[in-house]
């Protein structure tokens, strides 16, 4: 394998996390899954304030999976394991379906997605790369691990706040906790190393910043 061959490789991969993060950003998604909130197509009507919160709480989710696409992106990049890529890669496809399933229960809603979702990739594909980087694969995974933890426990939470008539966006969270606790079951068993109690607690306070200023903004 010649230095021209890795610079080409290189260029190609950079190539490719640039278009995935253009399009995760802007571009809308299509869900390879259907969606779970579809087969909800007569339920009571909710009054505008229910709308405003769910809404509001639909999209905070979807800045978690805008987040999820990065963090899984810089991974990608940062291995040289070509398995431990695929891997990551595949995880982030299924994360599409969220961005799609999410993005249409906001229209049904009558909301909008979060006008800082270019801030919230760009930090979370820092993040993740310098964890590949400086940690390697087995802090990279550990990273997807405690991740997808907090996310488990934090879609849980939605699940309690979500107005109990609005079954379309609870099919919906439902499913995505179902997935995020797979995806730190395959991280764990792909070798992930636990992250230490401090880094535990730093991106605890980093979510709360994050969904705090997305419920609004």
């Amino acid at each position: 394998m010649n230095a021209t061959w890795l610079k080409i490789l290189s260029m190609d991969t950079l190539i490719s996390a640039l278009d995935s993060a253009l399009r995760t950003v802007f571009a809308s998604h299509h869900a390879a899954r259907v969606n779970p909130g579809s087969v909800h197509t007569s339920t009571p009507p909710m009054s505008e304030a229910e709308k405003r919160e769910a809404s509001a709480l639909m999209r905070v989710n979807h800045v978690g999976e805008v987040c999820a696409q990065a963090l899984y992106t810089a991974q990608a990049l940062a291995t040289r394991d070509s398995a431990l890529r695929q891997h990551l890669l595949a995880a982030s496809e299924e994360e599409t379906d969220h961005l799609a399933w999410t993005e249409e229960r906001l229209r049904e809603l009558g909301g909008r997605t979060s006008l800082l979702n270019p801030l919230w990739y760009a930090g979370a594909f820092g993040i993740g790369f310098v964890a590949g980087k400086l940690g390697g694969d087995r802090v990279s995974l550990g990273f997807v691990v405690e991740t997808e933890r907090q996310v488990e426990a934090h879609l849980q939470s939605h699940l309690d706040q979500l107005p109990s008539h609005d079954l379309a966006s609870r099919a919906i969270v439902t499913q995505m906790k179902t997935d995020e606790a797979r995806h730190a079951k395959e991280a764990e068993s792909a070798g992930a190393s636990a992250l230490p109690r401090p880094v535990q607690g730093l991106m605890r306070v980093m979510a709360k910043v994050m969904t705090t200023v997305a419920h609004r903004v």
